[in-house]
């Protein structure tokens, strides 16, 4: 049996994978039962807790707008007190294939690893600049404002 990828290597994995849109294995990161938080989503979307909800999560689909090409620069991998964490700093940065646009997208992720998968993960991400990029900032100003009265 190989042996469990650390935290450093489960995060470095995750956001290339995202970014070369390799879905299965970026699910084969996580553990069947997980804990995934986006705590600045400005529609304050729920914690995904299995893989059937990653999945939706990553496999976004037509809905998810214009078609990204993207690279993860300015790689950070901080480790912690505990030899379960790590706290990952990054940018997204690549074109919307659309229009030719450049997009930066900064993010830090707090992972918990266990075995060698994701069993906590705390997403920090520019979730407004991420909707620009995707062609969807309106749709989603728009939701903001509903939800929140403004």
């Amino acid at each position: 049996m190989a042996e469990a990828l650390s935290p450093r290597e489960v995060f470095l994995r995750l956001v290339h994978g995202v970014c070369e849109g390799r879905v299965e294995e970026v699910l084969g990161l996580y553990a069947e039962r997980t804990h995934v938080e986006h705590p600045f989503h400005p529609l304050e979307a729920p914690p995904l807790r299995s893989l059937e909800e990653l999945r939706a999560h990553f496999g976004g689909g037509s809905s998810a707008g214009h078609t990204l090409r993207r690279r993860p620069v300015g790689i950070v991998v901080h480790e912690t007190a505990d030899p379960e964490v790590v706290v990952g700093e990054f940018r997204y940065e690549g074109t919307v294939v659309e229009t030719g646009e450049a997009f930066g997208i900064p993010g830090v992720f707090v992972l918990r690893v266990r075995d060698g998968k994701i069993v906590e993960s705390r997403d920090y991400l520019d979730h407004l600049r991420s909707a620009r990029a995707r062609g969807r900032l309106g749709e989603v100003l728009d939701a903001v404002r509903e939800r929140h009265g403004g």
